[in-house]
Protein backbone atom coordinates (compact mmCIF):
# COMPACT_ATOMS: atom_id res chain seq x y z
CA UNK A 1 0.00 0.00 0.00
CA UNK A 2 1.27 3.41 -0.86
CA UNK A 3 1.30 6.07 1.64
CA UNK A 4 -0.66 9.23 1.40
CA UNK A 5 -0.12 12.79 2.33
CA UNK A 6 -2.77 13.75 5.01
CA UNK A 7 -3.91 16.55 2.79
CA UNK A 8 -4.34 16.76 -0.78
CA UNK A 9 -1.58 18.09 -1.68
CA UNK A 10 -1.02 21.43 -5.08
CA UNK A 11 0.23 18.99 -7.31
CA UNK A 12 -2.32 16.51 -6.82
CA UNK A 13 -4.94 19.31 -7.24
CA UNK A 14 -3.08 20.06 -10.66
CA UNK A 15 -2.87 16.69 -12.16
CA UNK A 16 -6.72 16.36 -11.03
CA UNK A 17 -7.74 19.86 -12.83
CA UNK A 18 -5.33 18.67 -15.92
CA UNK A 19 -6.69 14.95 -16.14
CA UNK A 20 -10.56 16.17 -15.93
CA UNK A 21 -9.54 18.84 -19.00
CA UNK A 22 -10.56 21.94 -17.47
CA UNK A 23 -9.47 25.45 -17.07
CA UNK A 24 -8.90 26.78 -13.39
CA UNK A 25 -12.32 28.71 -14.03
CA UNK A 26 -13.87 25.90 -15.22
CA UNK A 27 -12.90 23.86 -12.64
CA UNK A 28 -13.83 26.85 -9.80
CA UNK A 29 -17.34 26.20 -11.06
CA UNK A 30 -17.72 23.20 -10.79
CA UNK A 31 -16.38 22.64 -7.14
CA UNK A 32 -18.37 26.19 -6.40
CA UNK A 33 -15.23 28.23 -5.36
CA UNK A 34 -13.65 31.25 -6.17
CA UNK A 35 -10.60 31.26 -9.41
CA UNK A 36 -8.96 32.88 -6.92
CA UNK A 37 -9.68 29.82 -4.23
CA UNK A 38 -8.27 27.14 -7.31
CA UNK A 39 -5.09 29.22 -8.07
CA UNK A 40 -4.35 29.27 -4.53
CA UNK A 41 -4.98 25.22 -4.11
CA UNK A 42 -2.56 25.17 -7.19
CA UNK A 43 0.13 27.32 -5.97
CA UNK A 44 0.04 26.02 -2.17
CA UNK A 45 -0.52 29.24 -1.11
CA UNK A 46 -4.35 27.68 0.47
CA UNK A 47 -4.80 24.07 1.71
CA UNK A 48 -7.32 22.28 -0.41
CA UNK A 49 -10.53 22.02 2.09
CA UNK A 50 -11.43 18.64 2.51
CA UNK A 51 -15.14 19.17 0.68
CA UNK A 52 -13.83 20.53 -2.29
CA UNK A 53 -11.24 17.53 -2.28
CA UNK A 54 -14.18 15.21 -2.09
CA UNK A 55 -15.76 16.98 -5.09
CA UNK A 56 -12.89 16.73 -6.97
CA UNK A 57 -12.51 12.72 -6.62
CA UNK A 58 -16.02 12.81 -7.37
CA UNK A 59 -15.64 14.30 -9.95
CA UNK A 60 -12.71 12.26 -11.19
CA UNK A 61 -14.53 9.12 -10.01
CA UNK A 62 -17.28 9.72 -12.55
CA UNK A 63 -15.76 11.43 -15.98
CA UNK A 64 -16.84 9.98 -19.25
CA UNK A 65 -13.58 8.19 -20.21
CA UNK A 66 -13.13 5.15 -22.59
CA UNK A 67 -10.66 3.14 -20.43
CA UNK A 68 -12.76 3.52 -17.32
CA UNK A 69 -11.40 1.30 -14.61
CA UNK A 70 -14.18 -1.21 -13.20
CA UNK A 71 -16.14 0.38 -10.09
CA UNK A 72 -15.73 -2.03 -6.83
CA UNK A 73 -17.48 -2.36 -4.31
CA UNK A 74 -16.58 -1.65 -0.73
CA UNK A 75 -18.12 -4.71 1.02
CA UNK A 76 -16.95 -7.25 -2.10
CA UNK A 77 -13.00 -5.73 -1.55
CA UNK A 78 -13.23 -5.53 1.76
CA UNK A 79 -15.10 -8.63 2.42
CA UNK A 80 -17.71 -6.82 4.89
CA UNK A 81 -19.85 -8.56 7.44
CA UNK A 82 -21.73 -5.86 8.11
CA UNK A 83 -22.67 -4.54 4.59
CA UNK A 84 -26.42 -4.66 5.22
CA UNK A 85 -26.41 -1.74 7.84
CA UNK A 86 -23.96 0.34 5.61
CA UNK A 87 -25.94 3.42 3.51
CA UNK A 88 -22.92 2.71 0.40
CA UNK A 89 -25.10 -1.03 0.60
CA UNK A 90 -28.30 0.86 1.03
CA UNK A 91 -27.49 3.26 -1.67
CA UNK A 92 -26.19 0.96 -3.79
CA UNK A 93 -23.08 3.22 -4.17
CA UNK A 94 -19.99 0.42 -2.78
CA UNK A 95 -17.62 2.62 -4.94
CA UNK A 96 -19.03 5.68 -3.52
CA UNK A 97 -18.35 4.68 -0.16
CA UNK A 98 -15.82 7.52 0.35
CA UNK A 99 -18.00 10.22 -0.35
CA UNK A 100 -20.87 8.91 2.11
CA UNK A 101 -21.34 9.92 5.82
CA UNK A 102 -21.76 6.67 8.55
CA UNK A 103 -19.99 3.89 6.45
CA UNK A 104 -19.05 1.74 8.87
CA UNK A 105 -15.13 0.47 7.14
CA UNK A 106 -12.61 1.45 9.21
CA UNK A 107 -14.24 2.92 11.88
CA UNK A 108 -15.18 5.93 9.76
CA UNK A 109 -18.89 5.93 10.91
CA UNK A 110 -17.93 8.61 14.01
CA UNK A 111 -15.12 10.29 12.07
CA UNK A 112 -15.29 13.83 11.03
CA UNK A 113 -14.76 14.62 7.41
CA UNK A 114 -10.99 15.07 7.79
CA UNK A 115 -10.66 12.04 9.56
CA UNK A 116 -12.64 9.81 7.37
CA UNK A 117 -11.02 11.76 3.97
CA UNK A 118 -7.65 10.48 5.58
CA UNK A 119 -8.46 7.05 6.10
CA UNK A 120 -10.23 6.93 2.28
CA UNK A 121 -7.21 8.54 0.34
CA UNK A 122 -5.20 5.01 1.68
CA UNK A 123 -8.19 3.21 0.94
CA UNK A 124 -8.15 0.55 -2.55
CA UNK A 125 -11.28 1.45 -3.26
CA UNK A 126 -10.89 5.21 -3.92
CA UNK A 127 -7.74 4.42 -5.55
CA UNK A 128 -8.88 2.28 -8.03
CA UNK A 129 -11.06 4.73 -9.12
CA UNK A 130 -8.44 7.34 -9.63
Amino acid sequence: MVFMEPMMRQEMFSKARAKLGKTQKELAELLGVSLKAVQSYEQGWRNVPVHVERQLYFLLANQRRDKRPKKVNCWTKKKCDRKRECPAWEFQAGHLCWFLSGTLCECTKEASWQEKMEICRNCDVLRLLL
